[in-house]
């Protein structure tokens, strides 16, 4: 495989990307394919500890702070790990990218989808993903599991937002979708277990990806 794939998992709080992230990941690593896995924001030490004044600030940063705070990790990010990693030929999996920025910062929080867009394409020099897994799911579901992990770690800025925001974000993100169908497999997850979300992720991939060099384990889903 000469060039790499970009794939991204998107989805509200709580809806299950990074388990399944990482599942396909660890999939992808036992078939022996070059596969490197990462998130946003971070992804680098800049980047995380930008993460971290975005999630974690005591002081609330204005709307244009925190868009540019998103996009100045991402540039980041792009620049020093996934464009290196895509050139090398692996595949790189992110929890997370521009979407997201589109679906928080515009959509649910008001701001000018069109103008994200701009910064989004200055940041990644216009790198977009080959394929966008987004894991649907009802805010109230995705609500229960991030207080069920906030009684554990603690809840982030973002989430503290509440669960009309999450109806917010997950409206923008089916806009998204359905605005390019060709990108994103849209997966409802609230009836499945994470294996059979899994296993529709990872039929989806080789259907969209039949040159990937998976063995006859890959392809019998077993």
């Amino acid at each position: 495989m000469k060039q790499g794939i970009f794939i991204t998992f998107e989805g509200i709080d709580g809806s299950g990307k990074s388990t399944q992230a990482q599942m396909l990941a660890a999939r992808l690593t036992a078939e022996g394919v070059p596969t490197l896995i990462t998130r946003e924001p971070g992804g680098t030490v800049l980047a995380e500890k930008i993460r971290d004044l975005l999630l974690f600030a005591e002081e609330d940063p204005a709307p244009e702070t925190e868009i540019l705070l998103y996009a100045a990790a991402r540039a980041q990010h792009v620049g020093k790990v996934i464009r290196p990693a895509l050139a090398r030929g692996a595949v790189v999996i992110c929890e997370r990218f521009t979407d997201s920025t589109l679906a928080y910062q515009g959509f649910a929080a008001g701001n000018d989808p069109e103008l994200i867009r701009q910064m989004n394409t200055f940041a990644t020099g216009g790198l977009v993903p080959d394929l966008t897994f987004l894991l649907d799911l009802t805010p109230d579901q995705g609500w229960r599991r991030v207080q069920e992990r906030s009684s554990r770690i603690g809840t982030d800025r973002i989430e503290a937002r509440g669960l009309s925001f999450q109806e917010k974000v997950r409206q923008g993100y089916l806009r998204l979708a359905a605005a390019e169908a060709e990108r994103f497999c849209l997966l409802t997850g609230s009836d499945r277990t994470k294996e059979e979300v899994h296993q529709q992720i990872w039929v989806r991939f080789l259907e969209k990806f039949p040159f990937i060099p998976v063995g006859s384990k890959g392809k019998g889903g077993k």
